[in-house]
C-alpha cells in the first residue's frame, strides 16, 4: 500500500467498501492509475461516479451504503430498506433498494426505488450501521400504504415490543402528516386504534391467538400485563382475563429457549399459582396446529373460573 492509497482505504471503510472517483483524485489517485487498477481486475465499478475492490465480500448492507453514495444527493434509506434496517419484523434486506431525497433533487439507478420529500426533521432520521435511514416512526409512516392492516399491525406491535417507537411519538407524528392528506394514514390510525383482531401482540404466535380468541367469539384478552415480582424482576404475561384471573402464557420459540429463560418462566408460573391464578400454557404447533384444542382450553378456563366465582 502505497502512501497515496492509505487515505483512500480509510474512507472505503467507512463507507462500506465503496468510495467515489472523485474522493480518489481527492486523494491523489489520478485516472490512468484508477483505470489501470480496474483493468487488472483489482476495481469493480459499482456505479456511475461509485468503486469498490473486486476481491472484497460484500453483503447487501454494503450494496444500499454504494447506492447513496453513487447518487450523491443527500438521501435517506426508506420504506422496506429502512425496515429491514431497523430490525423490524418480517422484513428483508434485498434490492431494489428504497431512499428519500429531498423534493427538487432525483437521480435514476437499476436497483433503486426513489422518493421524494419536502420535509424531513431531524426526527425522522437516524443512523444504522453508519448509514442514514429514516427514523422506526418515519419508517412505519411510509409504509403504511402499502402494508396490508394484519401486517402493519404485526410491524407496529414488534417496534413497540422492541422499544423503537412508542403509541405516544407514533401518534404526535401522525397528526403532523395528517393534515397534509397523505395516504395511508386513516389505515394507520385504525390499525393503532386496534382495528385487527391480533393487536398488541408482541410476536407472530401472540397475534395468531389473538386472532383464534376473536375468531371463537371469545372475550379479548387484555395483553402485556403487569403481574407483580419475582425475584425483584415484574412479571409480565402474554395474555390476561382479570375477570376471572386467567393467565395465558404462549411459548415461541424464539423467547422461550435458553435454561436461563426456561427457569425464569417456571419462577414465573409457580409465582402466579401461588397467587392463586389459573396459568395455561401453548406451545407454538399448539396454537398453530391444534387452534381448535386451545380454544377449548381458553373455554373451559374461562368459564370454569367464572362458575367458580360466581358460586
Amino acid at each position: 500500500m502505497t502512501n497515496d492509497e492509505r487515505p483512500l482505504r480509510a474512507t472505503a471503510h467507512g463507507q462500506h467498501g465503496a468510495f467515489l472517483i472523485g474522493q480518489a483524485h481527492g486523494s491523489g489517485i489520478p485516472d490512468h492509475v484508477l483505470r489501470g487498477w480496474i483493468k487488472s481486475g483489482l476495481l469493480d465499478r459499482f456505479g456511475v461516479r461509485t468503486l469498490r475492490s473486486s476481491t472484497s465480500p460484500f453483503e447487501d448492507v454494503d450494496d444500499a451504503a454504494a447506492m447513496l453514495i453513487d447518487i450523491q444527493p443527500r438521501a435517506w434509506l426508506s420504506h422496506p430498506t429502512a425496515a429491514a434496517l431497523l430490525g423490524f419484523d418480517g422484513a428483508r434486506l434485498e434490492a431494489p433498494y428504497h431512499a428519500i431525497l429531498q423534493r427538487g433533487d432525483y437521480v435514476t439507478r437499476a436497483g433503486l426505488i426513489v422518493h421524494t420529500s419536502s420535509y424531513m426533521p431531524l426526527s425522522d432520521r437516524v443512523f444504522v450501521d453508519g448509514l442514514p435511514v429514516t427514523s422506526p416512526v418515519r419508517t412505519i409512516i411510509d409504509l403504511a400504504p402499502t402494508l396490508s392492516a394484519k401486517a402493519l399491525t404485526a410491524v407496529i406491535d414488534g417496534a413497540l415490543r422492541d422499544r423503537l417507537i412508542t403509541e405516544e411519538a407514533l401518534l404526535a407524528r401522525i397528526a403532523e402528516l395528517r393534515t397534509q392528506g397523505r395516504y395511508g394514514i386513516p389505515k394507520l390510525l385504525a390499525v393503532v386504534e386496534g382495528v385487527e383482531a391480533s393487536r398488541g401482540g408482541h410476536s407472530f404466535l401472540e397475534r395468531r391467538f389473538l386472532e383464534l380468541i376473536a375468531a371463537a367469539g371469545l372475550p379479548r384478552p387484555e395483553v402485556q400485563r403487569h403481574l407483580g415480582r419475582v425475584d425483584g424482576r415484574l412479571i409480565r404475561v402474554d395474555c390476561y382475563y382479570p375477570a376471572v384471573d386467567v393467565v395465558i402464557e404462549l411459548l415461541g420459540y424464539r423467547w422461550h429457549r435458553s435454561r436461563t429463560q426456561m427457569s425464569r418462566d417456571m419462577e414465573r408460573i409457580n409465582r402466579l399459582s401461588l397467587d392463586g391464578r389459573t396459568v395455561l400454557q401453548f406451545t407454538y404447533d399448539q396454537v398453530v396446529h391444534r387452534s381448535g384444542w386451545v380454544i377449548e382450553q381458553v373455554t373451559e378456563a374461562l368459564f370454569g373460573r367464572l362458575r367458580q366465582t360466581s358460586g
